[in-house]
């Protein structure tokens, strides 16, 4: 029988390793542990956010399952950053960054260490597709563990209720004392945000991709579920370490369609197109932003799930989570039911006991009476973006918009205007050099949409950006412009009062300009100076490509 621990016998077996076997001892080692195939717990606990302050006692579940499975488990932590608390500051540019960080930092332990598998466990949006992108890229047994989401606040609250509520207040709707019970009981305890966000739509990203367990995506993060997902989790790896299947028996071209059909009819955050970009680049499968076009041509939006719909992650998991969804899905003949998955069966395996919803709930839709009937996640080309822009088109802000300019160098610049009542019906406000690398770090626009949609400019307002948005942003939106203002894009030409439009239905966003005058405006322009000359931003600004790609720092 080939050895089940072909890295951590390197690091272990033999005399010449008996520096590394003194050096594990001290941290709970056995001489029986030695043996044993190794399974890295990487966990994201830290008492940064409320996503992830809980994930500690769920790495020690991971690794109960892995030892009493037969390997032996070692917990380490990577980061996170909150972008919830950093939203709307400098320090959110940081945010798209920690996604590398975190992947870059398991490789460095799970290679360093050969551990022959790992669980990786996330809670905050980066976290993810950070440990989704790790997976593939180390390629070893691996699974992924959904910290959870969180329960609504009072009356239903969550924090997009906080951000819409600035925007409220500053236009005299509600008042500081009722602006303040908002703030003080949108966030119950621990877990993700609760509606259909950036982490409630990678979770079922990942799951439909098949490095999670089932319904790992749609358990509460206070619960005994999460908790049996977690040490399930630890044996899994055991598992798949003894039959050979790693991440790249699983991420196929497939898995991904199948997981951007999941996204799409979840209405998942925008964030889903530039994250499975990421994983597919570090596990080499070719995805392109018109994969997304495509697939998106036949698959309905079915959640009626919030930001534009009405309702949260845990409700959803009150009547089944997405496993009946991903059966409704798959009988439909929308998912490609072969696909291998870290169970060690198929998806159609996987979902063959699944019991449908119970009658009469409203959150997921019949196919024949779709929210939408074909996908909001819309890919945009025209003279404004060359490479792609990225609109979160519900059909509730309407299919197009024109209007006139109204530009903004920063989020900063164009949040004062907004809330000073500087932004009128029929402006497109253009928020640029937050791209990649000219934020860097590409800024999610939460605090201006929130605002624009506090203030009731939601429906008379557009806004487009090189930046991104958060899964909590709605209305006439555009995001992810490429090439991105600091590469000299189109969207640095801009100028205020040209007028732009943007047509979902032909997949269009373009600026009323011949090519001679844009050529005239980019002769003129010059790239501003840096962000940041040194450290880890200007690092990445350097590395960094194009949203289009994924944004992803290890491809040239």
């Amino acid at each position: 029988m080939a050895d089940r621990r072909p890295h951590s016998s390197i690091v272990v077996d033999g005399i010449a390793q008996a520096p590394s076997r003194a050096m594990l001892y001290p941290v709970g080692f056995t001489e029986a542990d030695f043996a044993k195939p190794q399974v890295g717990i990487a966990s994201t606990w830290s008492m940064v956010t409320p996503c992830n302050m809980h994930i500690d006692r769920l790495a020690d579940a991971a690794a109960m399952g892995a030892d009493e499975a037969g390997g032996k488990s070692v917990v380490f932590n990577t980061i996170t950053v909150s972008d919830g608390i950093s939203m709307g500051t400098p320090g959110m540019r940081y945010s798209l960054v920690s996604r590398e960080v975190i992947a870059d930092s398991i490789e460095a332990v799970v290679c360093a260490q050969g551990f022959d598998g790992f669980v990786a466990i996330g809670g905050c949006d980066k976290n993810m597709p950070g440990c989704a992108m790790a997976m593939a890229r180390i390629d070893r047994p691996s699974v992924f563990v959904y910290g959870g989401t969180i329960q609504l606040g009072a009356e239903r609250r969550d924090i997009i209720s906080v951000f819409e509520a600035v925007g409220q207040h500053a236009a005299g709707r509600i008042d500081e004392q009722t602006l303040k019970e908002v703030e003080s009981t949108a966030i119950p305890g621990p877990g993700s945000c609760g509606g259909m966000y950036t982490a409630n739509t990678m979770a079922s990203a990942i799951e439909a991709l098949g490095l999670s367990l089932p319904n790992s995506s749609a358990q509460e993060a206070v619960s005994e579920s999460k908790r049996k997902d977690s040490y399930n989790a630890g044996a899994a790896v055991h598992n798949l370490i003894e039959r050979g299947i790693r991440p790249s028996d699983i991420l196929c071209r497939e898995a991904f369609e199948n997981a951007i059909t999941v996204a799409i009819a979840l209405e998942g955050s925008t964030n889903a197109v530039l994250h499975l970009l990421a994983i597919a680049s570090a596990a080499g499968i070719p995805l392109e932003l018109d994969d997304f076009t495509r697939i998106g041509a036949r698959v309905p939006v079915l959640g009626d799930m919030r930001p534009a719909g009405r309702y949260g992650m845990s409700e959803l998991i009150e009547i089944g989570g997405i496993q009946p969804l991903m059966k409704m899905l798959l009988e439909a003949g929308l998912l490609h039911g072969d696909c291998l998955t870290v169970t060690g069966n198929t998806l159609t395996r996987n979902l063959a006991e699944v019991r449908p919803y119970p009658e009469g709930q409203e959150i997921i839709r019949p196919f024949s009476n779709p929210i939408k009937p074909d996908s909001h996640l819309v890919v945009l080309y025209g003279n404004l973006a060359p490479e792609g822009a990225v609109a979160k088109i519900t059909g509730n802000e309407g299919l197009s918009f024109t209007g006139t300019a109204r530009c903004f160098h920063g989020e900063e610049a164009a949040m004062a205007a907004i809330m000073d009542g500087a932004v009128s019906p029929g402006d497109v406000v253009v928020v640029r050099y937050e791209g990649p690398k000219g934020g860097p770090g590409m800024r999610e626009m939460l605090s201006p949409t929130s605002a624009i949609a506090g203030r009731g400019l939601g429906a008379e307002v557009a806004l487009i950006t090189d930046g991104r948005f958060s899964g909590g942003s709605h209305g006439f939106v555009i995001g992810h412009v490429a090439p991105e203002a600091y590469e000299g894009g189109p969207i640095a030409l801009l100028e205020d009062g040209d007028e732009i439009t943007v047509d979902a239905e032909r997949k269009s966003i373009d600026v009323t300009l011949t090519d001679a005058e844009l050529a005239a405006r980019r002769a003129a322009w010059k790239r501003p100076e840096p962000y940041a000359e040194r450290g880890l931003l200007a690092k990445y600004a350097r590395l960094v490509g194009s949203a289009s790609g994924g944004a992803v720092t290890d491809r040239w």
